[in-house]
């Protein structure tokens, strides 16, 4: 029966990003395309930009699931956090990052699979070896997600990038951190954990494709 959940998960993710395929292109554009002017404009465009793009989001969800019942787990989505701000300010440096929209699908792909057998690997992941490797694909994977805010953020003067990365570190910290604390406090939903890890990485096979193809 717990099989069939997991047919199930991974088919509702897949089925969930093939309906947001639509709207990913909107994960650059939190203030509808215009760069902020001042710090209120990049504030309000960092805090939305991790909740418009689906992809964004489920990865933010991911890691702060796969910090649950991990040794010191708060250290992954700093991680993520810290990646992403060097992510976007490496993007408005000039820095040339291929494929970073594939690698960003990649990623909640990546997470979903290690939330759905990370209790099979109890010994190296809840070690303080496994959150260093957890946090450094955290933060290889902020880079990404950071490379691709930094083109809402191009042209702005100080002011305004300073509250945008303050902004989006808020909303990434608060979400990640939140789902962490939340479910490990309610310890009785561990045991979906797996499911949940199955239907991010079918919501991240469908980024993928959409990455890859364009559709």
């Amino acid at each position: 029966m717990f099989k069939k959940y997991r047919v199930v998960a991974l088919v509702a993710g897949l089925a969930l990003g093939g309906l947001a395929l639509t709207d990913l292109a909107m994960a650059h554009h939190a203030m509808g395309g215009k760069t902020p002017q001042d710090w209120v404009g990049g504030l309000l465009s960092g805090l939305a930009h991790p909740l418009i793009g689906l992809d964004h989001l489920s990865f933010v969800v991911a890691i702060g699931l796969v910090s649950v019942g991990q040794w010191r787990g708060f250290l992954l989505p700093v991680a993520f956090s810290l990646g992403a701000i060097v992510g976007t300010g490496g993007y408005l440096q000039g820095w040339d990052l291929p494929g970073a929209e594939v690698m960003i699908s990649a990623s909640v792909v990546v997470f979903g699979l290690i939330l759905a057998i990370k209790y099979r690997l109890d010994d190296l992941v809840n070690s303080g070896l496994g959150t260093g490797i957890l946090a450094a694909m955290g933060a290889i994977a902020g880079l990404c997600h950071g490379y691709a805010y930094g083109e809402a953020i191009v042209g702005a003067g100080m002011m305004p990038l300073v509250a945008y990365l303050l902004g989006f570190s808020v909303t990434q910290l608060a979400i990640a951190l939140g789902v962490y604390g939340l479910v490990a406090r309610l310890g009785g939903l561990s045991r979906w954990l797996g499911l949940a890890g199955l239907a991010i990485a079918g919501l991240g096979v469908s980024f993928v494709w959409q990455a890859v193809t364009g559709a």
